[in-house]
């Protein structure tokens, strides 16, 4: 019996023969990054005794967090009386997680997610005649975006009339968003538009975009790809983005609902910052 030759034939990308038609078969390119819990830089032993109410700022923290449930009214710890150095040693401890939130309008300011999620550091300005925010807070979302993403929003949306040239199915989704608004309740599933399975033309994409608006709050959630979630200007109605690692866009949605999930701390998210920040404080002692 001979033994069986085993072709040596170089095999890979660009060693097999094309179709017919010229097609290459490609693949989509595996994700490379992924952002990830962080253990923080924390101060010197030498340090700490100057640090005191950034200390006794953190346990305060570890204490509401202990006994808090997302459906419980948010926490406020004002960040004021802190001087430079206790407020850098906070930053720097806590850090910033994956989920931001830009406000524009009568409040504008910046919310930023802290490495323990479902703690939040809030920094806005104040309308007239009141003062500004600079705070933690612990809840699933800060208070001032739950204020403020619809803030004089409409019940409905309008139906385009005359329709602009080139728009086809974008009155049908309307309607749709319209009977997903009048029944939005809280704690209810969201209502989810997929515009990525629907015949949209581009005419119908810019008429949805001009008929809802944008709103005054817009939050991105970075982890696996990035979620962009912009508050429109219909009452309970978002536009959520879902792109991949590669910055691609893979699912482009409307969701009615009063916070859309992608952006929501959940209980299992405060249980396990809870847990973080007491390694942080026993480090700290």
């Amino acid at each position: 019996m001979h033994p069986m030759q085993i072709p040596a034939d170089p095999v890979g990308p660009g060693t097999q023969p094309t179709e017919d038609d010229g097609a290459i078969l490609d693949y989509l390119p595996m994700p490379k990054a992924m952002a990830t819990y962080a253990p923080p830089r924390l101060p010197e032993p030498a340090a700490l005794p100057a640090l005191g109410p950034a200390l006794v700022l953190l346990e305060r923290l570890q204490a509401a967090l202990g006994v808090h449930r997302v459906a419980d009214p948010p926490v406020v710890l004002d960040l004021s009386p802190l001087d430079r150095p206790n407020r850098e040693m906070l930053e720097q401890t806590l850090g910033d997680g994956e989920v931001s939130a830009l406000l524009t309008g009568p409040q504008s300011g910046r919310i930023q997610e802290t490495r323990l999620a479902g703690v939040w550091w809030v920094h806005a300005s104040g309308t007239s005649g009141s003062q500004g925010l600079d705070h933690l807070e612990i809840a699933d979302l800060p208070g001032l975006v739950w204020a403020a993403a619809f803030a004089g929003a409409a019940d409905q949306a309008p139906l385009p009339d005359p329709l602009p040239p080139g728009v086809m199915n974008a009155p049908g989704v309307l309607v749709e968003v319209n009977a997903a608004v009048a029944a939005c309740r809280r704690g209810e599933l969201p209502h989810l538009i997929n515009l990525m399975l629907l015949p949209q033309t581009p005419e119908d994409l810019a008429c949805l975009e001009a008929t809802l608006g944008t709103g005054p709050v817009t939050l991105l959630s970075r982890g696996y790809g990035n979620a962009r979630v912009g508050a429109t200007r219909v009452s309970n109605c978002w536009r959520v983005r879902h792109y991949n690692s590669q910055d691609q866009l893979i699912l482009d949605s409307i969701e009615v609902t009063q916070t859309p999930v992608a952006v929501l701390a959940a209980q299992e998210d405060i249980d396990d910052s809870t847990a973080r920040l007491a390694e942080i404080l026993e480090a700290l002692r």
